[in-house]
């Protein structure tokens, strides 16, 4: 099994989800199957139903979060700063410049479940990311974007 990266916030999200739900989902929805089942005839019962999707669902969801958890491969930012000597790596904080429009943004570079684009990170997989990969600051990268090519200027490199 290959390992996936994933950042030390996004595996702490993945195992909080994983508490929640074996602790609080979990219990919840085997007593509403026990409720539904004491109101007698499971044939037309609807409230029975519905919690046995929801323990499917529930029982799914953990069995996939401890799968992602199992072949998660941590990386903690801070702990890049001295081996990436300056360049582009998984986890990064990077400035960049749009040197078409002069816009100004700040992206993560984070595993494919903790990539949310209203919050800056963005998936080690995507274009932007590959592109990305392995340059420095003051270099120039080229974007492959569904409106065309865009150039970006790396202005900075962080690793917080």
């Amino acid at each position: 099994m290959s390992t996936v990266p994933i950042t030390k916030y996004g595996a702490e999200l993945l195992k909080e989800e994983l508490q929640r739900l074996k602790t609080k989902e979990r219990p919840a929805v085997i007593n509403a199957i026990a409720e539904a089942r004491a109101q007698g005839d499971l044939s037309e019962n609807a409230e029975y139903d519905a919690a046995k999707e929801r323990q499917a669902f529930i029982e799914g969801r953990i069995a996939d979060l401890e799968g992602k958890l199992g072949s998660s491969l941590v990386v903690d930012p801070a702990t890049l700063s001295s081996g990436a000597d300056g360049r582009v790596v998984f986890a990064a904080t990077v400035d960049l410049e749009n040197l078409d429009s002069g816009e100004k943004v700040t992206y993560q570079i984070v595993g494919i479940d903790e990539a949310d684009i209203k919050v800056s990170k963005v998936s080690v997989t995507s274009p932007i990311a590959r592109a990305l990969i392995g340059k420095s600051a003051g270099d120039v990268v080229a974007v492959e974007a569904p409106s065309g090519v865009r150039e970006y200027e790396i202005l900075e490199v962080r690793y917080v």
